[in-house]
């Protein structure tokens, strides 16, 4: 598939809703992206929403097998992850980071994430989510990914963050999901087109 058919075919980006506590407003949030991200053709989006992917904390030895539950569950996500070209990670922030949940899910995967960009869209509290932000960074970075600068940050419910976990300021926050996915979708072309061409080798 050369380069100019490859940027024709539309970019698939995983949206993961990283909180799975009750009464979370990720879902709302993640919905909220959904809709500033609908308009655009050139983007075929999945979500993958962690309140139903049920992954054990215990992770198999090196070189070991996924128990039959987790098994189940690979068996769902593992593909749409390794399908996808880019990823969307809808975070709020617990205790200075971002949830537990999140971090057992990324690390239940590997070359998946690998050689593809990372957006991120946070939420909570004053510094509306940005230091689990910085945090995803390491990891992801870890993992061979690419994390795009501009990320899409709700500080609520202060000024942000309404209690229906939509925008307050819609104008804003809409302009700065569009250019994040401005900087996801360049970079899920190149990095796709790459990979068509040259396979990667982390």
């Amino acid at each position: 598939m050369t380069a100019s058919v490859t940027n024709e075919v539309p970019l698939r980006v995983a949206v993961i809703v990283g909180s799975v506590r009750e009464g979370r407003q990720g879902r709302a949030v993640a919905d909220w992206f959904l809709r500033t991200a609908a308009g655009d053709d050139g983007l075929d989006l999945d979500v993958i929403d962690l309140a139903e992917v049920e992954l054990p904390l215990v992770l198999p030895g090196w070189g070991g097998t996924p128990s039959p539950e987790a098994a189940a569950a690979l068996k769902d996500v593992s593909p749409r992850l390794a399908a996808a070209d880019a990823f969307v990670v809808v975070t709020p922030e617990y205790n200075h980071s971002f949830p537990a949940s999140l971090k057992n899910f990324i690390d239940w995967h590997h070359a998946q994430w690998q050689a593809k960009p990372v957006g991120f869209v946070s939420y909570g509290g004053l510094g509306g989510g940005l230091r689990a932000v910085e945090q995803l960074r390491l990891v992801f970075a870890e993992l061979h990914a690419m994390t795009v600068r501009d990320s899409v940050s709700l500080h609520g419910p202060w000024s942000g963050l309404g209690e229906d976990g939509t925008p307050r300021d819609a104008a804003v926050t809409e302009g700065a999901g569009k250019g994040m996915l401005g900087q996801l979708a360049w970079w899920g072309r190149a990095l796709r087109a790459a990979r068509t061409e040259r396979p990667y080798a982390g």
